[in-house]
């Protein structure tokens, strides 16, 4: 009979971890403790290596086991936190079961039959509205114990997972108010109960803390305002013959972006759906550029240049407008193709309203922009644009505040030329239009359907140049033809022109979210005077109902956290042009924003990332500082440390997302393919027809799926047929990849004008091309957006410690044979 193993004791278990960590830094066991830490950081000599080599890999081994041990802990919190939320997850399921037992249909039917006569009366809304903000006031200033918040807590939590399953406007204004009324009562409490402070120091931080918590406040009550009511505009029938629609010019500027990309545009926009007889476009070539001369001339479209490049875009676009004569302007950006159907959609709410003098549709973006690349969320996460243009303009509408973005819009020329032409004074010309227009009483339009399509920044340093130009303008308008001043705009117009300039100065508030825990990790400083429980059971409502308001009402264009995100990124790059364009709004220059570019080698970009490179390390320290107060020096305070670490180890995972954001990875195709499913045929010059699937397209080339075993070789001349409507078009090609599996890429041959013209209209410029475009988006969940973004963070520090490490070792590969010759 064998005899059962002895038990492990712990004094063995410590013995043999010991002798593993003894043979994984080659040490003797019974090493003094001084050889134990060098052998940390230096591993032991080895013949032809030099001692930089040495510290190079004890370095590399010390910040392998620091990811490993920060990789390790966040899983294991992760599964300790699943486990301790099972009672939470009961009661959401259990309440998700009671939603569909409530009637809103025929709640909202009620509603409207007993309260839309009553509010229909003169002044009965401002009455109503009067009224609700008195009682919010009283729900916000009334001062609860611990338990009367945790119960406003846990009731309000309930109420909230009960309405965001409902449909329906009437749920969404609920979700808001009560995220309101949880953010009113923070304020409240911040104002009244912990400002209470011992040292200048701590009275200077803790009150730039609340400055920075007043302006999410503010951001985040105009938000709502701003989108309390989409208004979902359809498209307008056009009235009378063709004959009889207005003239369009449609104007492509351009300045240095390469004729690839500029081509398909032109192309796209010769094809409209338009009377030719009433249809003009014009390349307004900033450059000057012979080629684009030539190109002009072969299409017939007409090349316009100008003596000087004087106010940039805005500049080129006034010049235009004196030597053209169209009733309407139609703008596209030189990379954004419109669709055959631009301007049968759009031209119809000009004839309905006689006052509209600016019609707007979705900036759309068929390649990945920084965020989607490098972070791997193309077409599963929605971009860093698709609030503004899915769900913030339609709100805009509501109000008749719909901005001008520069691009895919229609302006009528005679309001456009009353207020002087596009405005020049900021370089943000087409929101500052828009608001000249706003001012003389006309009314605008958008129309949330994706009309045409174009390219995203390919580069972090190129996106951020790009907002910090937005930033700036946005900050010059502010400061000088700040919309809360001034005639002409109604109440409402001024809230969502002050919301959309206000939301650029993120950048300090986000800045100081991120270091607000080092006052008291550091330096034991208490900038929010209070307990940590009783904060915790006032931001932590404030929080949550926030994440499940946002979540309802934007969800569907971004997910949670995820705007932490992108401030984190860009805040260090906008905080100052916003600062000084408030001081002097005269400083800085446009700067236009490069497209077509390409990533040839992935790379970090070192530069872009500096600023939250220091955040990182002091984040990180602070985290082992806390650690230290935790367990040695504030044991008193346990849970006020605690508490701040919690917020550190949230913006260390933030600020990992941000820095994955800056690997930069390859991008090498001058022509972006576009997924797609639509039917397609080969012709072979030996007269079989076969039939296939088009799965991606671009100017140059098609991706095919078809029957296992077709009978094609690399190389092999075909035809191609691609249907425009009722019409199939042919195009020449070569078979330039075939697998037996029925993957089969074509390369175009050259194609003549009109065919390069059909080759547009059957792909980018099809009507339905960019329809189902959002479908392949996740649906947003708070809890599984945070594990994202986590794990998205864990992601972008083993990134980078890879790349600091092969940085390192090149750096002292280059070193070593110095040192020798030395």
């Amino acid at each position: 009979m064998t005899p059962a193993p002895l038990p492990t004791t712990p004094t063995s278990f410590l013995r043999r971890l010991q002798a593993w960590w003894a043979h994984l830094l080659e040490v003797p066991s019974d090493a003094p403790l001084r050889l134990w830490l060098w052998r940390l950081l230096v591993r032991p000599a080895v013949p032809g290596d030099s001692i930089w080599a040495s510290l190079a890999s004890g370095a590399y081994r010390l910040l392998g086991a620091v990811a490993w041990l920060l990789t390790s802990s966040i899983k294991l919190t992760a599964r300790l936190l699943y486990a301790a939320a099972w009672p939470v997850r009961l009661a959401m399921r259990w309440l998700d079961k009671l939603a569909p037992h409530i009637n809103v249909t025929a709640s909202g039917r009620l509603a409207d039959r007993y309260l839309g006569p009553v509010l229909a009366l003169p002044g009965a809304r401002w009455i109503a509205l009067g009224l609700g903000t008195l009682a919010a006031i009283l729900v916000m200033t009334t001062p609860f114990t611990w338990f009367g918040q945790t119960l406003f807590m846990v009731l309000a939590w309930a109420l909230a997972m009960v309405l965001r399953r409902l449909p329906g406007q009437y749920p969404t204004l609920m979700l808001a108010t009560l995220s309101l009324l949880a953010m009113g009562r923070y304020a409240w409490w911040r104002l009244t109960s912990s400002l209470e402070f011992e040292s200048p120091m701590e009275y200077l931080l803790g009150y730039g803390l609340l400055l920075a918590e007043a302006y999410t406040w503010l951001v985040v009550v105009f938000g709502f305002i701003q989108t309390a009511w989409p208004l979902q505009r359809p498209t307008a029938p056009l009235v009378g013959t063709p004959q009889e629609w207005p003239s369009v010019d449609v104007f492509i500027p351009t300045y240095n972006e390469p004729l690839s990309v500029v081509r398909a545009t032109v192309l796209a926009a010769l094809a409209l759906d338009w009377p030719a007889d009433k249809l003009n476009v014009f390349i307004l070539d900033d450059g000057k550029r012979e080629e684009f001369r030539e190109f002009a001339e072969s299409v017939g479209v007409r090349h316009i240049t100008r003596t000087n490049n004087r106010h940039a875009k805005a500049g080129n676009l006034n010049h235009a407008l004196e030597i053209t004569h169209g009733e309407l302007i139609a703008i596209f950006d030189c990379d954004h193709i419109p669709t055959e159907s631009f301007l049968t959609s759009a031209v119809g709410w000009f004839q309905h309203d006689p006052k509209c003098a600016m019609l707007q549709t979705p900036h759309h973006f068929f390649s990945p922009d920084p965020f989607e690349r490098n972070l791997g969320t193309f077409r599963r996460v929605p971009n860093e644009g698709a609030l503004f243009y899915g769900l913030i303009q339609d709100g805009n509408d509501f109000w008749n505040a719909t901005f001008f973005c520069g691009s895919c819009a229609v302006i009528r020329r005679a309001p456009l030329m009353e207020v002087g032409g596009i405005a020049v004074e900021t370089v943000t010309e087409d929101a500052h239009t828009a608001l000249k227009l706003h001012r003389r009483g006309y009314t605008t339009a958008y129309m949330n359907r994706t009309l045409a399509a174009g390219l995203a920044t390919e580069s972090l340093s190129a996106h951020v140049g790009q907002r910090i130009r937005w930033a700036r303008g946005m900050a010059q308008i502010f400061r000088t033809d700040n919309p809360f001043l001034g005639k002409g705009l109604t109440l409402w117009q001024r809230i969502c022109y002050s919301n959309a300039m206000l939301h650029f100065f993120f950048g300090l508030p986000r800045l100081v979210f991120l270091t607000a825990p080092m006052a008291f990790l550091f330096f034991e400083w208490h900038i929010i005077n209070a307990g940590a429980i009783m904060i915790a059971l006032y931001v932590f409502p404030y929080i949550l109902q926030s994440n499940i308001a946002n979540a309802h009402v934007q969800g569907e264009y971004r997910h949670s956290f995820w705007a932490e995100v992108y401030e984190t990124v860009l805040a260090w790059y906008v905080a100052w042009p916003t600062t000084v364009a408030l001081i002097n709004p005269r400083i800085g220059t446009f700067n236009v924003t490069a497209k077509g570019g390409l990533v040839a080698q992935p790379y970090f970009d070192w530069g872009i990332s500096r600023p939250y490179t220091i955040l990182v390390l002091l984040n990180f320290l602070a985290f082992g500082v806390g650690l230290g107060r935790l367990f040695f020096w504030n044991t008193h305070e346990t849970a006020t440390v605690l508490l701040n670490l919690l917020w550190t180890a949230y913006s260390i995972l933030i600020l990992g997302a941000a820095l994955g954001v800056a690997a930069e990875s390859r991008q090498v195709r001058r022509m972006h393919r576009v997924n797609t499913r639509m039917p397609a045929t080969l012709f072979l010059d030996d007269g079989q027809v076969l039939r296939a699937q088009c799965v991606d397209f671009s100017m140059t080339g098609v991706g095919l799926h078809m029957a296992a075993g077709t009978p094609l070789v690399a190389g092999q001349k075909v035809h191609l047929g691609l249907w425009r409507g009722q019409m199939e078009c042919v195009f020449p090609a070569t078979v330039a990849l075939q697998r037996h599996s029925g993957e089969v890429g074509l390369e175009f041959d050259p194609l003549d004008t009109q065919q390069q013209i059909d080759l547009v209209q059957c792909t980018f410029a099809r009507k339905d091309v960019w329809r189902d475009w959002n479908e392949s988006h996740d649906t947003d969940r708070p809890l599984q957006g945070l594990q994202e973004i986590a794990e998205l963070g864990v992601r972008g520090y083993r990134t980078f410690g890879h790349t600091l490490a092969t940085d390192a070792r090149s750096f002292l590969t280059r070193l070593m044979p110095r040192s020798r010759t030395l």
